[in-house]
């Protein structure tokens, strides 16, 4: 099946350096945020990208989303290549890939009402103004804020977290598209009603087909909305596969260290959980061969030498490291 929205070998080089001297030195150190990146996700699916502060996530899914330019690579949509789209020749791609943003409570103009809000991206798209409160409704009521009428001619500030965010979240879903980025669409919410937004936004994905990509740091949520994974670390994606298979049995070692973070009932269960030491290295000077050497328990003189390369591990199942 061919997915609907896919990187391809994907990179963004940001300057690590704005100093005068480095410039008239002509030395302009470069960060690759994120480096070498290939994932897709096909429609009624659900892919997870997962890893610490820093990784790259959030710069893959502002890749995806042509929100930032490409340093090489491609955005594949439907299997056609959408990185050298500009300007109204982008507006259908636009309209067919929506994001749902972090945190409502910035997300929202607090000088529009609900309805203004969702009528905006209805006129940039073009939908005709007959067309619209069809549309507005019908988000509204796949998000579960029904009767609409309680909700439309009110402003944000008049709406609690949850709500709010299945604002932003109608938002994405009135432009009927075909994808949805949502990065980390529940971190800013109280617990209490995080579980009643991602069962809103599963709903929808499941009801509409829609291809869905999450951006998390929390491999427990992810468990609970992905079929697939994707771990990234330093800029690069070090594991992916089915969900329930990589929590299961992890093959990287960064991997094994997540799935050991995440909390469980029992107290006395052992899982063997790897001692991660220290932070992210510096993304200017990496250290040779694999990136995560330095933090490794696991690692060996092979590691310095050579980056480890990604290889299939098993049917839909891929890692980079010199041990699997």
């Amino acid at each position: 099946m061919t997915p609907v929205i896919a990187a391809n070998d994907l990179t963004k080089a940001f300057p690590a350096s704005r100093r005068l001297s480095d410039l008239l030195r002509g030395h302009r150190p470069m960060v690759r945020a994120v480096n070498g990146v290939t994932l897709g996700v096909g429609a009624g699916r659900a892919l997870g990208i997962v890893g610490e502060s820093g990784c790259g996530k959030t710069t893959t899914a502002r890749l995806l989303l042509r929100l930032e330019e490409v340093t090489s690579g491609s955005v594949l949509f439907d299997g056609q290549d959408v990185t050298a789209l500009r300007g109204k020749a982008l507006l259908p791609f636009r309209s067919s890939v929506q994001l749902v943003f972090q945190n409502p409570f910035d997300a929202l103009n607090p000088r529009f009402t609900i309805r203004r809000t969702l009528t905006e991206p209805l006129r940039n798209f073009g939908i005709p103004p007959d067309q619209q409160d069809a549309r507005i409704r019908e988000a509204m009521a796949r998000v579960r804020l029904d009767p609409a009428e309680a909700y439309l001619d009110r402003h944000p500030h008049e709406l609690s977290g949850g709500q709010l965010q299945r604002v932003v979240l109608a938002r994405a879903l009135v432009a009927h598209p075909r994808a949805i980025i949502a990065d980390e669409p529940v971190s800013m919410l109280d617990v209490s009603v995080r579980a009643g937004v991602l069962n809103v936004l599963r709903r929808a994905r499941d009801e509409l087909q829609l291809a869905a990509i999450y951006i998390s740091h929390d491999l427990a949520l992810i468990r609970y909305v992905c079929e697939e994974v994707a771990v990234m670390y330093l800029g690069r994606v070090v594991e992916s596969g089915p969900t329930a298979e990589i929590i299961a049995a992890p093959a990287h070692p960064y991997t094994r260290a997540l799935v050991a973070a995440v909390p469980v009932p029992r107290v006395d269960q052992d899982r063997g959980a790897l001692p991660i030491q220290g932070g992210l290295p510096d993304q200017v000077n990496q250290p040779s061969g694999c990136a995560f050497r330095d933090r490794c328990p696991l690692a060996m003189p092979r590691c310095a030498e050579e980056a480890p390369a990604p290889r299939s591990i098993a049917p839909g199942r891929m890692a980079a490291c010199h041990l699997v």
